[in-house]
């Protein structure tokens, strides 16, 4: 009883000191965040339950693209429709092609065995749009179309040009639109031989289910021999308060070497760390159908729409020189308290945010830690350091 008196009284003696520490330093260090660019940036932090740093930031604009805008007519014929080009310059601009492929495979080879039409993913189906909204927020958006002809479905798929996306924070701006029967869908994806082996993070939206409610998995979500496995997908009725997936909303995904998260316009909507992907793998995005039980079978000339007007991305890849950038998906301490090496790199000096900007696109500066150690040194130089060590010791302590 002495010696947990005197633990107890250790303890109450040093939290003054820390408050007092975090008094003086917290100030210094919660200035309101300043618009940068990502010249500037050497890592992002997310904010959330896996609040998590990242080496690199990339965002696709689709809000201001009026000298692209058109909508194609849509191809009748599955093998004109397959092998289609590309409905406009924009897509073969270094800003798109250096960030995306838009994809024209079919389902021939029947890889939904309950698949009941041909499919089609067509590369006329994916096209800049004019916004027609009653107050419209964008000159433009994308889109991609996926629509019910008389012999097949024509859809649309584009995927990463980039396959080594490990752990990232993917968010985009949009709504789906249109008629029951369709998929529309945002996921990180690595292929494999076998079902079981199959890794992937999805973001669906099902057209035949009720407005408010969105499909989350990390996948597999069955077997080879057809059994539902529970724990990898939750269906999501979307919070009161929260608009349903036909109205714009920031739609967004966190990969982490934990988990899966999933929010909506900044609320965490759904977590699942059951078989969370761990290895390299692309960004995908589609609107598609097959007839099958998952889709549903949309009726003969009814469409369904996914309307995006940004994207972006936060992430580490599998090409990043760990020596050089000691940047990973884990917890924000393990970052920011990272020790540098003998020649005094790696760790990651100026901090910055996509979630604290007023503008999307335009990172916030967090913090400097190399611009304060010039200006002050010693203690100065570690300002967020040690108040995020500070709360961390509070809370490890159960005093917070």
């Amino acid at each position: 009883m002495m010696e947990a008196h005197q633990q107890r009284g250790r303890t109450h003696t040093s939290l003054p000191s820390l408050i007092t520490l975090i008094a003086i330093v917290s100030p210094l260090a919660s200035a309101v965040p300043s618009l940068t660019n990502d010249s500037k940036c050497e890592c992002y932090l997310t904010n959330g339950t896996q609040a998590s740093f990242f080496a690199t930031h990339k965002f696709l604009d689709f809000r201001n693209l009026a000298e692209h805008a058109g909508v194609p007519p849509t191809i009748t014929k599955p093998n004109d429709s397959g092998s289609a080009p590309v409905t406009s310059e924009y897509f073969t601009s270094k800003e798109w092609t250096e960030a995306f492929w838009v994809l024209s495979w079919n389902n021939s080879h029947q890889i939904r065995e309950d698949a009941t039409v041909l499919m089609v993913n067509s590369p006329n189906n994916v096209y800049i749009e004019a916004n027609g909204d009653r107050n419209p927020s964008s000159q433009t958006w994308l889109t991609l179309r996926t629509q019910r002809l008389k012999d097949f479905q024509t859809a649309s798929e584009i995927e990463s040009v980039a396959p080594g996306f490990q752990y990232l924070s993917v968010r985009m701006l949009a709504r789906t639109v249109g008629s029951p029967g369709a998929i529309t869908a945002l996921f990180t994806y690595r292929d494999a031989d076998r079902l079981a082996d199959v890794q992937e993070s999805d973001l669906e939206v099902r057209t035949m289910d009720p407005r408010n409610t969105i499909q989350y998995t990390n996948q597999p979500s069955y077997t080879e021999e057809g059994e539902e496995i529970d724990h990898a997908t939750k269906n999501i009725t979307l919070p009161p308060g929260h608009p349903d997936w036909t109205h714009w909303a920031v739609h967004r995904l966190d990969w982490t070497p934990k988990e899966t998260v999933w929010y909506v316009d900044g609320t965490e909507v759904a977590t699942i760390s059951f078989q969370t992907p761990r290895d390299p793998s692309k960004v995908i995005l589609n609107a598609w159908s097959d007839g099958g039980e998952w889709s549903g079978n949309m009726t003969v000339d009814d469409a369904a729409y996914l309307q995006i007007q940004w994207l972006e991305i936060v992430y580490n890849a599998t090409d990043e020189n760990p020596a050089k950038r000691k940047r990973d998906g884990g917890g924000v301490a393990a970052v920011m308290l990272r020790e540098r090496d003998k020649d005094g790199e790696g760790g990651c000096d100026v901090v910055c945010s996509i979630d604290e900007t007023p503008e999307p696109g335009k990172p916030v500066m967090l913090w400097n830690n190399g611009a304060m150690r010039m200006v002050g040194g010693g203690l100065v130089a570690w300002i967020p350091s040690l108040v995020t060590f500070g709360m961390l010791a509070l809370i490890s302590g159960g005093l917070w």
